[in-house]
């Protein structure tokens, strides 16, 4: 059983990881559209090449902040709010009189 703490911090893990996969996914925006460009009006250029390596790289960190999202949304999906209640029936028991 996870305590309150591993909790806390795998929820702002989460957090953290939507914001910079938010950033890489602008960043792979962004140098498709510069290899886009710079491959149009100078193709095969060393600026060309520049902007598909680095298009590389922001995707490589997209997928790879994408699959530990994943992994830690899948890993705290079975385990209940800390606020929920046990999901054990109550057993009654009878006073002997």
């Amino acid at each position: 059983m996870a305590t309150k703490t591993d909790r806390i911090m795998s929820l702002r893990a989460v957090r953290q990881l939507r914001h910079v996969r938010a950033f890489y996914a602008a960043g792979v925006l962004l140098w498709a559209a510069a290899a886009i460009w710079t491959g149009w009006t100078h193709p095969a250029s060393r600026q060309m090449w520049v902007s598909v390596v680095l298009l590389a790289v922001f995707t490589s960190l997209l997928f790879t902040t994408s699959l530990w999202l994943w992994r830690l949304q899948a890993g705290t999906a079975g385990r209940p709010a800390h606020h929920a209640a046990p999901r054990q029936g109550v057993a009654r028991r009878r006073a002997n009189a």
